[in-house]
């Protein structure tokens, strides 16, 4: 039975495969790499540099960009725009009327005299001429990108009513070199300001991100053996949270952050568990002959879905985070993994397999109508950005394991690349607290 997704043939994978890539690690960047119809046009018209001011980014090209990939606006191009007002006073918005435009962003950056800048900007409605938004935010020199993200945070969150998820960041596992060195890594949301977590010459898999943002679990296999690992990522440290003989893998985070939900062998066939991190009690949930794995909590936190093949295929299941009687979700297809809920617990998205190709699919918590959301050959390890409107999955490129985003309401591709040559395992962050 073919299961390219089940933690098993993971394993298997991660074992042999990872030697496959020579490539360095270079910036992860996103390209766009389809149309995007029915977005807001909006101007985001370059900063002005007040008092000398050399910021070193460009701040107004950076939340252009971060709106675009938002797959809802649509921002004019630089060479298109016939006048570059800082100040609201200085907008004449007949001239943005003309360009058919329905918003404008304007700002200028100013340093401060104790190091960094205040970055002021205004978001104006072109056709009623109102300011709707109006702010500063200060930033170091080294933080302007994260400003720039937050500013098209506020912009997104002020036109859509929802939040903007810039500003998050995005867990992903990529090798390099010809020693087949193994990283978990994470980045910003663009791909820009990538870092290294752990870097390993064994396999690294599974990341997951707590609900605060500050801690990723995953599995390592230092040793040749697979292990549960959780760090946190402002001091470093780590700590090992499950070892036991056979596999462990596949960590979750309850909604709380007080459990890990996982998967374990160390009873016989894979199981789910679930480990209380405060007491360190561990209840399992299922006892079944077959391989469950995947587990993934709803958002409420009153139960999890996993992958089991215990009806003859992988099938997703639904079971209590106290354990009890399984009840499969999906029943359309012989190949259903990988599943994650929506934040707002309205909608799974998972993997399916169709003709031989395995593409991301989102349906409905029953499991019933489905819409997909990729097309490639092996897509795989599909993880919602906070907010629900976007879906990030690895994909393939010319043979290569890369990162792919689409927004959930469009039909808008941007690609992530020019990282390792092996990336995968994307995990958006949840919203980032400040």
């Amino acid at each position: 039975m073919q299961r390219p997704l089940s933690l098993t043939a993971l394993l298997l994978a991660a074992l042999l495969a990872w030697g496959s890539a020579g490539t360095a690690w270079a910036k992860l960047t996103i390209e766009i790499t389809g149309g995007v119809e029915g977005a807001q046009p909006i101007a985001v018209v370059p900063f002005g540099n007040i008092d000398g001011a050399k910021p070193g980014v460009d701040i107004a090209d950076v939340v252009a960009a971060d709106l675009a990939r938002s797959g809802k606006f649509k921002p004019m191009p630089r060479r298109e725009m016939l006048m570059t007002p800082h100040r609201e006073d200085d907008v004449d918005m007949r001239e943005w009327q003309v360009l058919g435009m329905n918003s404008l962003v304007v700002g200028e950056v100013t340093p401060r005299a104790t190091g960094g800048y205040d970055i002021r900007y205004a978001l104006m409605d072109v056709f009623s001429g109102k300011t709707l938004l109006a702010d500063t935010v200060t930033s170091t020199s080294k933080g302007l990108r994260n400003a720039a993200h937050r500013i098209a945070d506020a912009i997104y969150a002020d036109l859509t009513g929802e939040p903007g998820v810039f500003a998050t960041r995005i867990a992903y596992v990529t090798s390099r070199g010809h020693k087949s060195r193994v990283a978990l890594r994470v980045a910003d949301a663009d791909g820009f300001n990538a870092q290294t977590i752990v870097d390993s010459a064994e396999p690294i898999m599974s990341p997951a991100w707590s609900p605060d943002g500050r801690r990723l679990a995953y599995v390592s296999f230092e040793g040749r053996q697979s292990a549960i690992y959780m760090q946190d990522l402002g001091s470093g440290r780590r700590e090992r949270i499950a070892s036991y003989e056979g596999i462990n893998g596949s960590p979750a985070f309850s909604p709380d952050g007080r459990r890990l939900a996982m998967t374990l062998s160390k009873d016989g066939n894979p199981d789910i568990y679930v480990l209380d991190l405060g007491t360190r009690q561990l209840t399992r949930l299922t006892d079944h002959y077959a391989i469950d794995t995947e587990p993934a909590w709803a958002p409420s936190g009153d139960h999890l879905v996993f992958t089991s093949d215990r009806g003859g295929k992988p099938q997703i299941y639904r079971v209590a985070p106290t354990g009890g009687m399984a009840q499969r979700v999906t029943f359309q297809g012989d190949y259903n993994a990988a599943a994650e809920y929506s934040p707002d617990g309205r909608s799974l998205v998972m993997v399916t397999r169709e003709g031989g190709r395995f593409r991301v699919v989102m349906t409905d918590p029953q499991g019933g109508s489905r819409r997909y959301v990729s097309n490639g050959r092996l897509d795989e390890s599909p993880s919602f950005a906070p907010n629900g409107n976007m879906i990030i999955y690895a994909t393939q490129n010319n043979g290569r394991g890369v990162l792919a985003a689409t927004p959930v309401s469009t039909g808008a591709s941007h690609r992530l690349s020019r990282d390792a040559g092996e990336v995968r395992e994307p995990a958006w962050s949840p919203l980032m607290r400040r």
